[in-house]
């Protein structure tokens, strides 16, 4: 079975320039691939919210995952490099199509290249977020209103707001 993987972190990116890259590449090497698991969510959601857990038991032995690049797997280091070596101790191929380096996992160079790859996707999650707040505080400090404007009658969850309610009368957590 052959298994793209795609995640964007936020509902205001777009999965085409992945998915366009990978049917690519497939294309071009005579690649069928059997399913396309595209996933709209950041990161740092858990395996199950991200189907991480999904692919884990899709993939068997002599199975091919395909992503854009390692970081789409996960962004912490730990995570990421226990992933991809539990996907080589159970014998499943991968591909990530801007480091290629890392699908030849046979030498002894690769875990150390591995380890630096995720090293770097784990530092530019935190550079993100030090650059969002750093924004904000600057936002702040000029005399800028954040968050939903004031009079604003509009919800995201207006239209779930009797759900909310029936579950709120009956003392049930948010989660």
């Amino acid at each position: 079975m052959n298994i793209a993987y795609i995640r964007v972190s936020t509902n205001k990116q777009e999965l085409d320039s992945q998915k366009l890259e990978i049917m690519e590449y497939c294309h071009k090497n005579n690649i069928i691939l059997d399913e396309i698991l595209e996933v709209k969510i950041s990161s740092t959601k858990s395996q199950e919210k991200r189907k991480i857990k999904d692919l884990k038991q899709k993939l068997k032995a002599g199975d091919l995952l395909i992503a854009t690049e390692l970081s789409r797997l996960g962004r912490s280091m730990l995570e990421i490099i226990n992933l991809v070596l539990e996907f080589n101790s159970n014998n499943i191929k991968f591909l990530f199509l801007r480091q290629m380096e890392l699908s030849n996992f046979n030498n002894p160079a690769s875990k150390l290249i591995l380890s630096v790859y995720a090293y770097l996707a784990e530092n530019e999650r935190d550079l993100i977020s030090q650059r969002t707040k750093a924004g904000l505080e600057n936002a702040r400090a000029s005399g800028k209103k954040l968050g939903r404007p004031k009079g604003s009658l509009n919800s995201i969850y207006d239209k779930d707001i009797d759900k909310i309610q029936t579950l709120l009368d009956k003392d049930l957590s948010i989660k």
